[in-house]
């Protein structure tokens, strides 16, 4: 069979099995030959074999004999050893296996990793800086420092695309090694599957022979009790056996329902960093960047000066906003033929403009003005009435009148109870005092920006 006809059918086969389990499981295979009445496929691991016999073999000699080939029987290789399909008992292999040398072009069937997003193509600032380096420093590949690496942020500040970069670095520098990314949600889907086919000494083997495991999104296993049980017995198993892992997830590991406390302990043991919301700098760094690839697509749009600085101004929820908005305004401006200007960006953007309006609340402008003075955010708002904690409290009382459209007394209920005359007379001595203490003037402007974005 030729390789145009092999095309053909693994097109139709994207239709029988679903794009995912597609690039899992039939993209990897490559047809060696298919004579009387045996077709060959050359596959990765034993493992993959054995999966792909028990769940797609069937879909596959279908769409062989569709394109007039007699196939009686499919057979999978690892090199030149033939896999044969084993009963569940005698799945379990010898630990030695996990340390076998890997060929440089073997994968294991994990999630597909983005080409876009590697290091080269994250943008650093002062929010993700410490991410980046300690993400820098997972990719190179050497004695493992700190396991796991646990990254945690909101939507579109930068957690998936450092794990792909990771994960291409690794593939890059060292090709032996098994890499597996996923995301907790796949790592739950195949942890099911296994208890429904009867397959977990199978499952247990794929993931506790891998060199490096990354799991996206863990706060997506909160809550499944079993796929929790099998998740901290395979971490485990990495862990003592010094493999690295690489985890991300929405929140900080103690902020996590429904996760189990022995799980959140073990997260916590290694690095914890926090990729924070981006400032504007890096906002702008980001748009920066992604106008050099749209001039190279849509030759000739000219970019008026103040559209970015526009842009990263306004668009300050997450970076997958702020770059959906930028390839709609330069798509756009190529349909109509126009100049990219200011006028032009309000009036395509509006309604990411108008969802992107930030809307500040008391306990935000709180939590801030607690972490810049050092105190506690019970402080803010108990009774105490030390300097050092009445200062900072009135601080934030004048941040709550200025920047929100909450009226005094709400601000007051918001403060412990407080009455509104309490919050008028911490706006007033604020008022006074930013006249003739400069130090303080210093802390509102600081406080304003970062509130601000």
């Amino acid at each position: 069979m030729t390789n145009e006809a092999w095309g053909q059918v693994r097109e139709e086969l994207i239709k029988r099995v679903g794009k995912n389990n597609y690039t899992t499981w039939i993209e990897p295979l490559k047809l060696s030959d298919l004579k009387n009445g045996v077709a060959r496929f050359e596959v990765p691991t034993i493992f993959f074999g054995d999966w792909v016999q028990r769940n797609y073999a069937d879909h596959i000699r279908t769409q062989l004999a569709s394109t007039g080939a007699t196939v009686d029987r499919i057979e999978f290789a690892v090199g030149t050893a033939p896999v044969v399909a084993r009963p569940v008992a005698a799945a379990a292999r010898p630990a030695a296996k996990a340390s076998r040398p890997r060929a440089a072009d073997e994968e294991l069937p994990g999630a597909p990793l983005d080409a876009r997003f590697t290091f080269d193509s994250f943008v650093v600032g002062k929010p993700n800086e410490l991410a980046h380096a300690a993400a820098r420093r997972v990719a190179e590949g050497g004695p493992v420092t700190f396991n796991p690496l646990f990254l945690y942020g909101g939507v579109g500040l930068g957690k998936t695309h450092l794990m792909h970069a990771i994960a291409h670095e690794l593939q890059a520098r060292r090709p032996e090694l098994r890499v597996l990314y996923l995301s907790a949600e796949q790592f739950m889907y195949r942890f099911v599957q296994a208890l429904r086919d009867r397959q977990v000494m199978d499952f247990k083997e794929l993931f506790r022979s891998v060199d490096v495991l990354m799991v996206d999104d863990v706060q997506f296993i909160a809550g499944k009790d079993s796929t929790q049980e099998e998740f901290f017995h395979t971490f485990n198993a990495l862990v003592d056996a010094n493999k690295q892992i690489v985890i991300s997830a929405d929140r900080a590991p103690g902020e996590i329902k429904d996760l189990e406390d022995r799980i959140k302990s073990r997260l916590q043991c290694g690095l914890v960093v926090d990729l924070h919301p981006t400032d504007y700098e890096l906002r702008l760094g980001i748009l920066q960047q992604k106008v050099d690839f749209y001039r190279s697509q849509y030759k000739g749009l000219v970019l008026a000066a103040g559209v970015l600085e526009f842009l990263a101004h306004r668009i300050t929820t997450n970076v997958r906003v702020l770059e959906g908005a930028l390839t709609r305004l330069f798509a756009f401006a190529s349909l109509v033929g126009r100049e990219i200007t200011l006028d032009l960006a309000q009036d395509c953007l509006a309604d990411i403009l108008r969802s992107s309006d930030r809307k500040l609340s008391i306990e935000e402008i709180q939590r801030k003005v607690a972490e810049h003075y050092n105190i506690r955010l019970s402080d803010m708002i108990g009774p105490k009435r030390l300097r050092n904690i009445a200062r900072p409290r009135q601080v934030a009382m004048y941040l709550s009148k200025q920047l929100t459209p909450r009226s005094l007394p709400e601000i007051g209920r918001r403060f412990g109870g407080r009455d509104h005359t309490t919050i008028m007379h911490g706006v007033r001595k604020i008022e006074e005092l930013m006249t003739i203490d400069s130090q303080l003037a210093d802390d509102l402007q600081l406080l304003r920006r970062l509130l601000q974005g």
